[in-house]
């Protein structure tokens, strides 16, 4: 359970046409252990025998929403010195949550996020996923070779101050996708989005 506490806010600036952008991306702070990171215990003597060892995470490196058009690479990030999720500054360029599930998990939300927009780069894939509606088919590509499918089960505009951090970074719940951006009004004041954009999906089964 991630307190208040854990959770810092940051803007991460983008220029985009004549304005500055932002996308603020939550975290929790400290990071949760890696998937098939090292354990932190009392010494189980000769009972390590007859454990199974840590699974290695598999990191999704592709992500196609055929509906919308998406279809964007994704690399592992982690945690700013601040305490909030690192981005790929390319729009066409996702970031997955390594600290978090991955798509082999058992438990757990796979969390992927990418900017909405940058003068660099222009629009970004991620801004269509407003456009998603349920049942929609999301891919995911592991590292190695193997897809999986999800279905949208919900697509949210969230005042980014209301966005549910426990629940985005779920870890022990069922296996779910969220794919986020920014979204909402623009606020030239503040230079930031009002709201995230949060596409959760689940896997589908066959």
């Amino acid at each position: 359970m991630f307190t208040r506490l854990a959770v810092a806010f940051v803007t991460l600036l983008l220029l985009a046409g004549c304005s500055t952008t932002s996308v603020e991306q939550l975290a929790p702070s400290p990071a949760p252990t890696p998937t098939g990171g090292t354990r932190v215990g009392p010494e189980i003597g000769t009972q390590s025998a007859s454990l199974q060892p840590v699974r290695a995470p598999m990191p999704p490196v592709r992500v196609q929403v055929g509906a919308v058009g998406v279809d964007v690479s994704v690399e592992p990030v982690g945690i700013e010195t601040d305490g909030t999720m690192q981005l790929p500054p390319n729009v066409a360029i996702a970031g997955w949550y390594q600290y978090g599930s991955d798509p082999q998990s058992a438990t757990g939300t796979t969390v992927i996020s990418a900017h909405v927009d940058s003068l660099e780069y222009g629009l970004g894939p991620f801004s269509q996923l407003k456009n998603l509606t349920g049942g929609e088919i999301v891919t995911v590509t592991t590292a190695d070779g193997a897809t999986r499918d999800y279905a949208v089960e919900s697509v949210q505009s969230i005042l980014k101050s209301n966005l549910p951090i426990d629940d985005v970074f779920d870890r022990d719940g069922a296996p779910r996708l969220a794919l986020i951006t920014c979204g909402g009004q623009f606020d030239y004041d503040s230079l930031h989005y009002s709201d995230n954009i949060v596409v959760i999906a689940v896997p589908v089964t066959s």
